[in-house]
Order: structure tokens, then C-alpha cells, then sequence
């Protein structure tokens, strides 16, 4: 292990965490907030990354893979224990475990919130926990490649330990020069967003704040309430809706054909049609479902034509919307879809632990893994039909490599395993503090799990969208933080902090 040049690289970060919270300082000047929430943060990291970095001197530039991982794992961590101390010091949570969880979800885009009204939050905590999604969101390590180089340092290994997804589709030769690429279309929608937000009628506040979490796919809000009942827009809802949309799919493939006006080999790729599929089917199911319980067949009322096609616009916004939140791991709500008939909840339960594309925003399986996986069923099919036969796993016109697929039906395996690792640990964690509703089912405990695992924000039962999940207890608390994390990094980084191998010489 390089111990100086992984020290000297988490002493960037640190500075680059401060620098952060100074824009949060300025937030809070403008809004006449006390600066000393962020100015203490900001003091520590500051000190802190001085002193890595004067542990570093006369490092030598070379990375190996295991700095790579060790760096990326590590910085998660650390900088959710730098970013929870202004929850603390403004007041708004009062224990470490609920700080750690509220930026640990916040850095891994996940949304589940602790803070029962954020109506009530000051302006700075508010737009720390927008800035937190927003960074995250891109990635740590992947937003900070583009400057490393200026620091004579080199970035690809972090760019491997950090990027998910089977595929590694490079735009540029130059890691950082991808990056600054990618990142310049982050920035394009999230200044797309804001603007289409501002026409919508929000404020610029409001609106910056929802552009941040949108196209990070994170979900935290400025408001605890639902979109329906914060805004009562149904504009609002379909420009989050669109944008939700683009922000889970691949980077790369926007950059690639987007950009350069290439529709039609952009609509050719096959983890696009698979994700666009998935969201189209699960969206006419849940809006034939829930015009056929809230409109029976028997109270038809064809003369109304206008009242039918208001509830159908209304069923179709409500789908739309969850459909997309929860499939690209955002986490907004519009409705209370814990409420929906209970056919719905596989259906949700499904784009819950189904995500996105490669290369977005998003977490979860990813739906390139949907389209191996089917094409390998598909493939051992046609391999008993014809067991002589030569066949080869293709995808957009490409053979998939053997080890690719080996590698994605392992974390197939271990993705699931932390899914049901981590809700058996929370059913095991007994009765929460909060009279009202003293435990949670194994029902609940699973879709906590699944829901921090894929790094959605809401979960099933008590703990769907209309609720926080401050009456969970520490120990359940700690256990969440570690499944976003899991989820991710993708679970391998984290797996091999672990392992014996990792930390031997050779």
C-alpha cells in the first residue's frame, strides 16, 4: 500500500469537503443563519486534510488497484463523519447515529431522512443535505478525478474502484478528461431542471435545492410532505418526473449520441430499452390497477367524459411518478403508495430492487444486469435445443465475456444476500423506541433493507413515504448507513476491505 500518496488524496477530499461547506456558510449569510454550523466542520476537515497531507511528503505517485479501493471506501466514511457534525451543531439531530445515517444517506444519494419536518430546518441544513445528494450523486471519487491530475496524481485506479456497472465505457483515453464530460452534462441538467422548476412556479431556493436531488437521483426535499400536497403543481410533477427519467440513464450514451444528435443508435442500446420497458409496463399495470379500484366498472360514467379522463390523468401522474422515483432509487413521492392495492407492492418491490442503467446516477441491480441475465436464460435455453451448438452471449452487436457474466451472477448473489443479511439483522434489532409504532414486521424489515441496499430513500409499510425513519433505534440506524454504502460501491469494495488477500504485501 502507498500510505503517503492515500493520505495525501484523502487530505484533498477534506479540503474539498470544506470548500463545500463554505458555499453552505454563504447560504447561510444570506438568509441571516448563524455561519457557525459549517465554520467548526470546516475548521476540522481544514486541519485535518493538513495534516494528511504533511504525512504525504515525498510520496510517490504510483496507485495500486487495493489503494484505489481502499481510497474510495474510505472516503465515503470519512465524509460522512465530517458532513454530520452541522446536523448536530444547528441542532437538528441530537445523536451521532442519526447524523452519521442522515449524510451517509445523503453522500450515497439514497433520500431515507431521520428529520420528521424539514419544513422547519434552517436554509443552510436544508441545502447541505441538496449539496451532499448532488456530489454524491456523480460520485466522490468520480467528481474529483477531473482536478486530480493537477496535483501530478494519477486517476484511473480510482475510476475502477468507483464506477459501477459491468461495462467501463471510457468517452475519453483520459479518465479526467471524461470526467469533466460527464460532469458537464450532470451540470446541463441540473441547470436544465432548475430553470424548467422556476417556469413551473417554484421558488429559486426550492428549485435549486430539487434541481440538486433530481438529477442525482437522491430524493431529499425541502418540504416533509409529498409533492401533491408541497406544491399541488401536476407541471412540478412531470419535469421531476422527465428529468428522474434522463438522470437514470447512462452518462455515456447521452454524451455519445444525445449531445452529437445521434437518436437513433441512442434508442438502440439494449440496457435503454430494457430500463424504458421495464418503467412503460410497470406504469400501464399500476394505472389500469388503480383506475379499476378507484373507478369499478359498474359506476362508469361515460357521459362524464371530462371526470373519467381527470381520474386517468391523475392515475397515470401518481404511477408515472412513483414508478420512475423508486426505479431510479430517487426517492420522491408525489402519493402514498404504501395505500395502493396490494397486487401493486411485487410490482413496486421489483423496480425497487431493479434500478436504473450503468453509468447514471442511480444504484440498485442496474438493468444492464437484467439484459445478461436474460440473454444467458435465453441462451441455455436454445443450448438444450441444441446442445452441440457454439453460442455466444451478444449484446448491442458485442460478445459478453465469460468472466463478465460470472462476475455479475456473483454479485447477483451477494446483492441479494445484503438485501436479506441486512433485513434479518434489523428484524433482529427488537422493538423501536416510539410508542406508536413499537416494532416493525419482517415485511418492513425487508423493504428497509431493499431500500438502503439500492439506495432508494422509502420503504414498505410504516416506513414508506409518508413517514421518516427516525423511530428506528442506533444499532438499525448503523446497520441502514452500511447497506447504502454496500450498495453503492456495489458491494465488492467493501467486500474486500475484508478479506486476507487484501491486505497482504504480495
Amino acid at each position: 500500500m502507498n500510505w503517503k500518496l492515500i493520505s495525501r488524496i484523502l487530505g484533498i477530499l477534506l479540503f474539498i469537503e470544506a470548500g463545500l461547506m463554505c458555499v453552505c456558510m454563504a447560504v447561510c449569510m444570506v438568509y441571516g443563519e448563524s455561519i457557525y454550523t459549517f465554520f467548526w466542520p470546516t475548521a476540522g476537515s481544514v486541519a485535518v486534510g493538513l495534516g494528511l497531507c504533511a504525512l504525504a511528503r515525498g510520496n510517490s505517485p504510483t496507485m495500486g488497484r487495493k489503494d484505489g479501493y481502499l481510497i474510495v471506501s474510505v472516503a465515503w466514511v470519512m465524509f460522512s463523519l465530517v458532513g454530520m457534525w452541522p446536523f448536530i451543531l444547528a441542532g437538528t439531530l441530537s445523536d451521532p447515529a442519526s447524523a452519521f445515517f442522515e449524510t451517509m444517506s445523503g453522500f450515497t444519494s439514497t433520500g431515507a431522512t431521520v428529520i420528521d419536518n424539514c419544513d422547519i430546518q434552517p436554509r443552510g441544513i436544508l441545502f447541505w443535505r441538496s449539496l451532499t445528494q448532488w456530489i454524491g450523486g456523480i460520485g466522490i471519487i468520480f467528481f474529483t478525478i477531473a482536478i486530480l491530475p493537477a496535483f501530478g496524481i494519477g486517476e484511473v485506479k480510482l475510476f475502477a474502484a468507483e464506477s459501477t456497472g459491468p461495462f467501463r465505457n471510457k468517452v475519453h483515453p483520459r479518465i479526467s478528461v471524461a470526467a469533466r464530460w460527464i460532469g458537464t452534462v450532470y451540470l446541463l441538467l441540473t441547470t436544465l431542471c432548475t430553470a424548467s422548476l422556476l417556469l413551473c412556479g417554484m421558488d429559486f431556493f426550492d428549485a435549486l435545492n430539487h434541481a440538486f436531488t433530481t438529477t442525482a437521483t437522491g430524493g431529499y426535499s425541502t418540504h416533509s410532505a409529498p409533492m401533491h400536497e408541497a406544491y399541488g403543481s401536476a407541471a412540478i410533477e412531470y419535469v421531476i418526473t422527465f428529468f428522474m427519467l434522463v438522470s437514470g440513464m447512462n452518462y455515456t450514451l447521452i454524451y455519445y449520441h444525445v449531445l452529437h444528435a445521434h437518436f437513433r443508435q441512442f434508442f438502440r442500446d439494449a440496457e435503454l430499452r430494457c430500463y424504458l420497458g421495464i418503467v412503460a409496463f410497470c406504469v400501464v399495470v399500476c394505472t389500469v390497477t388503480l383506475m379499476a379500484v378507484r373507478v369499478p366498472w359498474g359506476s362508469l360514467d361515460w357521459g362524464d367524459a371530462w371526470g373519467m379522463a381527470c381520474s386517468l390523468e391523475l392515475a397515470l401522474r401518481e404511477s408515472l411518478f412513483t414508478v420512475v422515483s423508486i426505479q431510479t432509487t430517487t426517492g420522491f413521492s408525489s402519493c402514498d403508495y404504501t395505500v395502493w392495492p396490494v397486487m401493486l407492492m411485487p410490482i413496486l418491490l421489483f423496480v425497487m430492487f431493479a434500478g436504473a442503467c450503468s453509468g447514471s446516477t442511480s444504484s440498485g441491480f442496474k438493468c444492464v444486469r437484467w439484459s445478461i441475465i436474460w440473454r444467458v436464460a435465453a441462451g441455455e435455453v436454445k443450448r438444450i435445443l441444441h446442445p452441440r451448438a457454439i453460442l455466444h452471449i451478444r449484446m448491442n452487436g458485442q460478445v459478453i465475456p465469460t468472466q463478465v457474466i460470472q462476475t455479475q451472477f456473483a454479485f447477483a448473489a451477494l446483492f441479494t444476500a445484503a438485501v436479506f443479511g441486512g433485513a434479518f439483522l434489523l428484524a433482529c434489532t427488537g422493538v423501536s423506541p416510539n410508542p406508536s409504532h413499537p416494532s416493525f414486521d419482517y415485511y418492513e424489515a425487508l423493504g428497509i433493507a431493499l431500500s438502503s441496499t439500492s439506495n432508494v430513500g422509502p420503504g414498505m409499510g410504516y416506513y414508506g413515504p409518508m413517514h421518516s425513519w427516525a423511530i428506528l433505534s442506533p444499532l438499525a440506524k448503523c446497520i441502514c448507513s452500511a447497506l447504502m454504502l454496500v450498495g453503492r460501491l456495489e458491494i465488492f469494495p467493501i467486500l474486500l476491505m475484508f478479506t486476507t488477500g487484501f491486505w497482504k504485501k504480495s
